[in-house]
């Protein structure tokens, strides 16, 4: 299956992707999901958070369309970082330049790629909620939500350090509120008017990143409209990369991204 396929690795604040040019479309629908769970396995197999294949854009004006597939085989609307990746995957490949737009599940993402420092246009926030009171593991708690392309959770704490990411993260990705989807969960400690850090909770992976850039634009969207920041927000992720969030006319994601190897696939690393 899918001999000497190539793809390339990347990363972005410490968030791992595998992209693959799909646009001979030797890769069908219906062989994607199965093909993220085996590969984005770690120490099975290549091992990433999502594998995202670039493919002919609906309308030719956009550089591709994308199709998103975190590590269990789920397809997702939008992924910042992978988003950032991915358009500096398709300026390398030949298939875009340094200003593109392209496809997603979640609307036209706008990006401009400027070595490896790639800034992406996130789609409008929707659905902003704040002050949710809700019942979590037979605790109150206060939940913030907003949708920056994906549904976003947000919990602000005092201690980052000891933000409960592993027990209180899947309670609220599962909880009955964000039902059917479910939702991603960000920690968020103030560290001052200009800067916060993030801890996030992954729908998909089904555990903590290193970063979320949905994530990060969430996490800064919500401390501003209550008042804790001003925009622009720098993001201080748990990889140590410091994002940049600005406010325009919609959300932007502004960092660096990293280039790991090309590779061409051995059937073997898709075996059960």
């Amino acid at each position: 299956m899918f001999p000497e396929l190539s793809f390339v690795k990347m990363q972005a604040s410490g968030n791992d992707f595998l992209l693959i040019n799909n646009f001979s479309r030797r890769i069908l629908p219906e062989e994607a999901p199965v093909l993220a769970r085996r590969l984005c396995r770690r120490r099975l197999s290549v091992g990433a958070d999502g594998l995202i294949l670039l493919e002919p854009p609906e309308d030719p004006t956009h550089a591709f369309r994308w199709r998103f597939f975190n590590a269990d085989g789920s397809e997702a609307e939008m992924c910042g970082n992978g988003g950032r990746c991915a358009a500096r995957f398709a300026v390398e490949e030949g298939l875009a330049r340094p200003v593109l737009s392209f496809e997603t599940r979640a609307g036209i993402i706008r990006a401009r790629v400027q070595g490896s420092r790639v800034k992406v246009a996130l789609t409008p926030p929707k659905d902003l909620s704040l002050g949710l009171k809700l019942l979590v593991e037979g605790k109150p708690l206060e939940v913030h939500f907003v949708n920056t392309g994906v549904p976003h959770a947000v919990v602000l704490v005092e201690d980052l350090e000891a933000a409960p990411v592993n027990s209180l993260g899947p309670a609220l990705r599962y909880h009955e509120r964000f039902s059917p989807a479910g939702t991603n969960v960000n920690f968020v400690e103030i560290l001052s008017e200009e800067e916060i850090a993030v801890r996030t909770y992954e729908r998909g992976v089904e555990g903590e990143t290193l970063a979320c850039g949905t994530g990060a634009a969430a996490s800064a969207l919500i401390a501003a409209e209550l008042g804790k920041v001003r925009f622009p927000v720098r993001i201080r992720t748990r990889g140590g990369e410091i994002l940049t969030i600005h406010r325009e006319e919609t959300l932007f994601l502004e960092g660096e991204t990293r280039r790991i190897y090309r590779g061409l696939l051995h059937p073997e690393a898709l075996l059960d």
